[in-house]
């Protein structure tokens, strides 16, 4: 196992920031932006976009050291060139909600064909003045605050050397987007932020999030319907929820998770480990499949979940009246636990609790070894309703498949 970098060690690839004589640039100060932590610069940052979007070859939005208030903006395309947007500065996010009105998110990419957001700044959600306000994790029909960074609709797009901080809601969401990566960023929120998924999957196809420091108060990476070919790799995950596939099976045609590959990575004080999520059935079932799912090389420290399926997946009050819903018909099938090793915060360290109506099929423990954190305590794994697999190589705890 690698050691693993963060944004703040400037260990991304400067080969992104060279920027030729004959490049066109846009300073957002030329539009007008003030760095004072109290202008709202949305009007100025569109305006450099806008012209740079317009502008051929592959033309930089160029925000300078300082501290920029911006107001949700939404930087659309398409766009005649590949467009940079070299953040240098902080960029901060209005305080509270009542700015977001209308909005899902605070910065929306949309519709981009050639995407480079990097330069080492510092993107702040200022999460912590609205998360009282964040009823989600206690209802279920609640309004979702705003998230910080969209990818919508984007293709050919990379995210590198930069810091989001403190999102309100999820920190960067990735949706009907193709051919992205994500790497050496820095995600951060304290422990107890609700809802603060440092990178969220939904609908997305090639998709890669490699040598990144997450620690949040939710997944560290989600990975929703839809999603495929999605590569998860040398990050650092901690606090937080671990790495997630789901919630699925909550809302009728959902589209199926295929081949999603996590290694080495390092998972530490974290709620979960490596875990899928499906939801009950309730009066209309979501039928989905995920399959052809791999977590290897993996070390896990002081984690109270480190390898978890959990069909019966529901984070509400009103979750005592799960007896009344049906088992989940998400099909899980074809996942593979490799090579992973490290210390359990519970004595439970292998939890596959899949459902009645549709078993688990084919999965595999290989090379296993969690050990309980007070000595002289074994690790147990339970599984119910696995309908066949195989198991081989160091297997602590033993294997219940």
């Amino acid at each position: 196992m690698g050691s693993i970098h963060s944004a703040a060690q400037d260990t991304f690839d400067f080969e992104d920031l060279k920027v030729s004589c004959d490049r066109p640039t846009f300073d957002v100060t030329d539009f007008g932006a003030v760095p004072d932590g109290e202008t709202d610069n949305s009007k100025a940052f569109a305006r450099a976009w806008m012209k740079a979007c317009a502008a051929p070859g592959r033309p930089a939005v160029v925000v300078p050291r300082g501290d920029y208030l911006l107001h949700p903006v939404v930087f659309r395309g398409p766009c005649r060139g590949y467009v940079e947007m070299r953040v240098a500065g902080v960029v901060r996010a209005p305080a509270g909600l009542d700015a977001f009105w209308g909005y899902h998110e605070w910065i929306n990419f949309a519709g981009i064909d050639g995407l480079l957001v990097t330069g080492g700044g510092t993107f702040d959600g200022r999460g912590a003045s609205s998360w009282h306000l964040n009823d989600c994790p206690r209802k279920p029909d609640c309004v979702p605050p705003p998230s910080s960074i969209k990818l919508g609709g984007v293709r050919n797009a990379t995210i590198a050397g930069v810091t989001s901080l403190d999102s309100k809601f999820f920190h960067v969401v990735i949706v009907g987007s193709h051919d992205v990566e994500i790497r050496h960023v820095s995600i951060r929120a304290p422990r107890d932020s609700p809802n603060t998924d440092g990178v969220h999957i939904q609908g997305s196809s090639n998709i890669r999030i490699t040598d990144s420091a997450v620690g949040t108060g939710d997944d560290c990476v989600s990975v929703g319907p839809g999603s495929a070919d999605v590569t998860v790799s040398g990050v650092s995950c901690g606090p937080g929820h671990g790495i997630s596939v789901g919630s699925l099976g909550r809302s009728p045609g959902e589209a199926d998770v295929r081949r999603l590959r996590v290694s080495n990575c390092t998972i530490a004080g974290t709620a979960n480990g490596v875990r899928i999520k499906t939801w009950r059935s309730g009066a209309r079932p979501a039928s989905s499949a995920v399959s052809g799912l791999v977590f290897e090389d993996i070390v896990m420290r002081r984690v109270r979940n480190p390898i978890i399926i959990d069909q019966e997946y529901c984070p509400y009050l009103s979750c005592h009246h799960q007896s009344e819903r049906r088992p989940s018909v998400v099909k899980i099938s074809d996942v593979k636990f490799r090579n992973i090793r490290g210390v359990s915060a519970t004595k439970v360290a292998v939890k596959l609790s899949c459902s009645a109506a549709s078993p688990c099929r084919g999965l595999e423990l290989r090379d296993i070894d969690l050990r309980y954190v007070r000595r002289g305590v074994a690790t147990v794994s339970r599984c119910a309703n696995v309908a066949g697999g195989v198991a081989g190589g160091t297997l602590v705890p033993p294997s219940c498949i």
